[in-house]
């Protein structure tokens, strides 16, 4: 007998909190997610671990360094809760950091972590790099599975990882599905490598 879930992909979604291409990317995936089955799960990069070592322009820099904190408490949460949480933590953070606007990490993840039930305590994990090993741990699997290094959002579709796609706005309905066809018509071939174009203006809700 054919097995049913056979045919259904399994995505994983590898975020930077502080990134506003993998929130509407994300929020893209979760479009799908009620349009189709898929198994998708959510999974911690960082931009601060890729770019630690380079050279950036003082904003980037500054960005960098910020978003240590809201990655830092992501990793906490998975390692002390498992990686199912990830998914609403996820959301509680970018609401208010990319719809919200609130870069006060501290406030946002405090805010965060009582709305999805999660202990106080792991804001603390911010400023510490108790869980940094497994921050790195996570981040260097989404790099592995793309073959170099990649910024976020990666999508990463039944094991080949694809930087992206980077979006300026959430596709809804038929079009989210359609791109998702799409990128999952690319993952599977091995002669892909990249496409790009210009941006427009970004559209976070």
């Amino acid at each position: 007998m054919e097995d049913k879930n056979a045919a259904i992909p399994t995505v994983d979604c590898y975020f930077d909190p502080a990134c506003p291409f993998a929130w509407i990317t994300s929020r893209w995936l979760l479009e799908v997610e009620r349009a189709q089955p898929i198994h998708l799960r959510f999974r911690i990069m960082s931009l601060a671990v890729l770019n630690q070592h380079r050279e950036l322009e003082a904003w980037y820099r500054e960005f960098n360094d910020r978003a240590w904190g809201p990655a830092r408490v992501c990793a906490a949460a998975e390692q002390r809760h498992g990686n199912a949480v990830l998914r609403d933590l996820y959301t509680a953070l970018g609401t208010r950091i990319h719809l919200a606007r609130d870069k006060d990490y501290d406030r946002v993840t405090a805010a965060a972590l009582a709305e999805t039930g999660l202990p106080a305590d792991l804001a603390d994990a911010a400023h510490t790099t108790e869980f940094d090993a497994a921050l790195r741990e996570s981040h260097q699997a989404g790099q592995a599975a793309v073959g170099e290094e990649a910024g976020t959002p990666l999508t990463v579709i039944n094991g080949t990882g694809s930087f992206g796609p980077v979006l300026s706005s959430i596709p809804k309905g038929d079009d989210a599905t359609r791109l998702f066809i799409a990128v999952q018509t690319l993952a599977g071939l091995d002669a892909f490598a990249e496409l790009k174009r210009s941006r427009n203006a970004l559209d976070l809700a």
